[in-house]
C-alpha cells in the first residue's frame, strides 16, 4: 500500500466538492449558526456552575440529526457512518482525528429537543429561511403518511380501557419501572387485515422542490381525513393537492 500524501487527500476532497453533492449544497445554503439561539435552550437550567466538562456544540449534534434523517440511520449507525464516511465528516467540519459524539449523546439531544418543544421552533425558522431564499411553495402539494411502529403493549382489557380514557392504571403508578416502559399515547390500527401499534407521521411536501412544508404526528387510530386540514399549506400558490383516498 502506497503512502498517502497531504496533497492526495486535498485532491480527493476537491473532486468531491466539484460534484456538488447534497451535503455540500446544504452547507452552502443553510446558515447553521442562526439556529444556535434556539438549540442552546436545551442547556437552560442544566448547569449550576462552569465546573466540569462543557456540553458538546449544539450545531454539531443538530447536523448529526439532519444526517440521520436524510439517510434513515439509527443512532448507532449514525455514529459509525460519521466515523467512516469522508462526506459526512466534511459536512460536520470534522477531521479524521476529531472525536464523534456517540449514539447515546444524539439520542439525549433529540429527547431534550422534544421535551422543551423546540422542534417546531427550528422547523419554522428553517421554513422562513427557505422562503427568503426563493424556495416558495408554488406548484401544489403532496400529502402522505408513514406508519411508525412501537413495541406492542401487553395490557389487560381493563388497563387498555383506562388508557383510552386518559387515565394511568393504579398498579402502574405503584411501579415506576413498569410505567416508564409503557407508551400511553400510541394506539392500534388495523390495516390490510393486520393489527399495528404506534403512530402516523403525516407530511405535506411542496411539489416543486420536494420540501416538507407541514407535518403532524398523531396516534395510528386517527383517520387520515381528520388530519388533512392541518397539513394544508395555505401559502402555496397552487390550490391543487395530491393524496391517496384515505384523505378524502
Amino acid at each position: 500500500m502506497g503512502q498517502m500524501s497531504f496533497w492526495d487527500g486535498e485532491n480527493r476532497q476537491k473532486k468531491l466538492n466539484n460534484k456538488k453533492p447534497l451535503l455540500s449544497q446544504l452547507n452552502e445554503l443553510v446558515p447553521w449558526e442562526e439556529f444556535r439561539p434556539i438549540l442552546e435552550q436545551i442547556h437552560d437550567r442544566e448547569r449550576s456552575s462552569n465546573a466540569g466538562r462543557k456540553p458538546l456544540d449544539v450545531i454539531l449534534i443538530f447536523k448529526l440529526v439532519i444526517l440521520q434523517k436524510l439517510f434513515n440511520l439509527s443512532d448507532d449507525q449514525l455514529e459509525n457512518q460519521v466515523k467512516d464516511r469522508l462526506s459526512f465528516m466534511k459536512f460536520q467540519n470534522l477531521g479524521i482525528e476529531d472525536p464523534v459524539p456517540d449514539a447515546k449523546t444524539v439520542g439525549l439531544f433529540k429527547e431534550k429537543l422534544t421535551k422543551k418543544k423546540l422542534v417546531e421552533e427550528w422547523f419554522e425558522q428553517l421554513e422562513e429561511y427557505l422562503k427568503s431564499q426563493g424556495y416558495k411553495a408554488e406548484e401544489g402539494q403532496i400529502g402522505d403518511a408513514t406508519l411508525i411502529l412501537v413495541p406492542r403493549q401487553r395490557n389487560s382489557r381493563k388497563e387498555n380501557k383506562e388508557i383510552r380514557e386518559g387515565e394511568i392504571p393504579e398498579e402502574w403508578k405503584e411501579t415506576p419501572n413498569r410505567l416508564c416502559q409503557k407508551d400511553l399515547d400510541a394506539r392500534w390500527l388495523k390495516k390490510n387485515g393486520e393489527n399495528h401499534y404506534g403512530y402516523k407521521n403525516h407530511i405535506s411536501i411542496d411539489k416543486k422542490y420536494g420540501i416538507i412544508r407541514q407535518y403532524e404526528v398523531i396516534d395510528a387510530s386517527v383517520y387520515d381525513s381528520k388530519v388533512l386540514g392541518k397539513l394544508i399549506d395555505i401559502e402555496n400558490a397552487d390550490p391543487e393537492i395530491w393524496a391517496d383516498s384515505a384523505y378524502r
